[in-house]
């Protein structure tokens, strides 16, 4: 693995051979015949990656540097013992490199290691293998052990070698959760990056750069390329290939608080169709993530997944938002009708003890967009207008099928955060209690606090947030949050997190008993 670290290399700001510039649009961008001429045996550039599972199922991805097939074992030991192989696809210029296999006959509640190598097209040489490892879901009987967070290489804040990368993975790693939500804001394919920040106190930031990172996104292999860059670290690798990931995606994957239908005025971008870099974008993050297309519904990225007594239910607030310069008292869109109907008919159907929702926007934060509003909240008090009516009539309409144990997770707002909303407290009643933590940034400027809208009656019970605007990482505001479910009290406990992994705050609730059971 040492020729994967670039990291090791202390001194090299720039990129090498494991550069996404090299990796993602270098020999596999060239033409196949280019690629399919050149010595030695493929190479695995950016790890393995597992995602999307399921109690009989999962997703494993990897990328090679030329056209090969991708080859994956599965066994339940990690001798590999009488391991089933899975051929999969060809690994070619067509995805950037990259490839998934949706391995399928599983055995539920089993921790399963996987060995995935590329096999060169003529069958005579193989790549070095990497291997990861999951565990597909278990029975409501198991207890289960989640982590989430978002915002990655953000504001200028890259992989800095001097302090070890993007530490808080392996401080989410140490936990050794089941689970990963990654809740958006997976790149920055807006935020350029410089080798060399200055802080306010004189100490010097350094950043890992590679040529995509060192300008916007437009292109298609420009947006490959940042998620390419977040794979150079061996925190990243390490924790993507030991926990397997539900990803949603937030703006930043294309261009910081974009909605359908934007023109940019912007003039370090040429092409100013929003509408025409999401589709790139969003191409770009299929192909890079550990995401079932199958498991997508409408093509898009909302889906839902048991998980023991859990079911994880994953939002894209993202693609059928109304504009944000639309009037905040007229109602708006922030899911769009159908995936709203989706959500309150997944939500009332399942059998799951408790019904989480990964959100890629907050409830009840306000959340600008310069004189305009970015977020679900329309920043006025009274009742619901703006995005806020559509998810007034979701809370009502879970209330009104009685379903219990909702907890909502998010990031987004780069600081920590638990909240809790109560119609006692609202401007509409027509809901019942629940709770939303927040947190983040994972490696990114910490921001905040915000303020809280009082249309649902949130109550701000803690709060994390740095002192100024923009903080570096290495000021200590980097989170993620924690949920552990005990299967036999049915009680979940969340802990907010530090990115060393120190705990900040904890809640245990107690699951309400849907009427009619035991």
């Amino acid at each position: 693995m040492s020729e994967q670290n670039p990291l090791r290399r202390r001194g090299v700001l720039k990129a090498g051979v494991l550069g996404a510039g090299a990796v993602a649009t270098g020999v596999l961008g060239a033409t196949p015949a280019a690629a399919l001429i050149r010595a030695g045996r493929p190479r695995l550039t950016h790890g393995v990656q597992s995602g999307d599972i399921s109690s009989h199922s999962a997703i494993v991805w990897t990328r090679a540097d030329r056209p090969s097939r991708m080859v994956v074992e599965i066994a339940r030991e990690p001798s590999f013992r009488g391991a089933r192989v899975v051929r999969g696809p060809v690994l070619s210029p067509r995805t950037g490199g990259t490839g998934k296999v949706r391995l399928t006959g599983l055995p539920r509640g089993t921790e399963v290691h996987y060995r995935v190598t590329a096999e060169d097209l003529d069958g005579r040489v193989s790549s070095e293998p990497l291997t990861g490892r999951f565990r597909t879901a278990p029975t409501r009987r198991d207890d289960v052990r989640l982590v989430w967070s978002g915002d990655v290489a953000g504001q200028g804040w890259g992989i800095n070698p001097d302090i070890g990368g993007m530490t808080a993975y392996a401080a989410m790693a140490a936990r050794q959760p089941d689970l990963f939500l990654h809740n958006g804001d997976s790149v920055y394919a807006d935020g350029p990056l410089s080798e060399t920040v200055s802080l306010p106190d004189g100490r010097s930031w350094r950043n890992i750069v590679t040529p995509e990172k060192e300008r916007v996104a437009q292109t298609l292999d420009e947006y490959r390329g940042q998620f390419a860059y977040n794979l150079l670290d061996e925190n990243v690798r390490a924790f993507a290939a030991a926990v397997p990931s539900y990803v949603q995606w937030d703006d930043h994957e294309v261009v910081n608080n974009w909605y359908p239908g934007e023109i940019l005025d912007l003039p370090q971008y040429t092409e100013k169709r929003v509408d025409v870099l999401a589709r790139r974008a969003f191409q770009a993050f299929h192909e890079w993530q550990p995401i079932d297309a199958k498991a997508a519904v409408d093509g898009r990225v909302y889906r839902s997944f048991g998980y023991g007594p859990v079911e994880i239910f994953v939002l894209d607030m993202r693609s059928y938002k109304d504009a944000n310069t639309s009037d905040p008292t007229r109602p708006g869109s922030v899911l769009g009708s159908r995936q709203a109907n989706w959500l309150v008919r997944a939500l009332a159907s399942s059998k799951a003890t408790w019904k989480i929702i990964q959100a890629d926007l907050p409830v009840g934060l306000v959340v600008p967009d310069g004189s305009d509003m970015e977020g679900v909240s329309n920043g006025l008090p009274g009742a619901p207008g703006g995005r806020e009516s559509e998810l007034a009539w979701v809370l009502s309409e879970i209330s009104r099928r009685r379903v219990h144990n909702v907890v909502w997770l998010t990031a987004d707002v780069h600081y920590t955060a638990a909240h809790h909303y109560s119609p006692d407290r609202a401007a509409f009643g027509d809901f019942e209690p629940f709770w939303e933590f927040v947190s983040g940034p994972l490696n990114a400027g910490a921001f905040g606090p915000n303020s809280l809208d009082p249309t649902f009656g949130p109550e701000a019970v803690f709060v994390h947030a740095p002192p100024k605007p923009n903080t570096s990482p290495m000021d200590g505001y980097q989170h993620f949050g924690e949920v552990n479910v005990n299967a036999t009290t049915g009680e979940l406990t969340v802990d907010l997190r530090d990115g060393t992994g120190a705990a900040l705050w904890s809640k245990t609730l107690r699951p309400r008993r849907r009427e009619g059971d035991g």
